[in-house]
């Protein structure tokens, strides 16, 4: 049996806008069957807080096995590798 492979990802999903990005890269995630640890941003001042701690300028930000990997566009990038 392989063991499972885990992806953190982080996204923003406010009440008046859900990040389409955040959507895609967890679509991507679970597709490659990563079991993903949905981690939401509920608030804009939850997402600016975040955006400076990780010195990022968007979101979503994906981790797998601890390892940074970026944005939707970079784990696609990734995936492809």
């Amino acid at each position: 049996m392989t063991e499972a492979r885990t992806a953190t990802l982080y996204r923003m999903v406010l009440p008046d806008h859900i990040c389409p990005f955040g959507v895609r890269a967890k679509q991507l995630l679970q597709a490659e069957g990563f079991e993903v640890d949905d981690q939401i941003l509920r608030s804009r001042e939850e997402v600016d807080a975040f955006k400076a701690e990780h010195g990022v300028a968007t979101t979503p930000l994906i981790f797998i096995d601890g390892e940074q990997i970026g944005g939707a566009d970079d784990l696609e990038r990734h995936l492809a590798g």
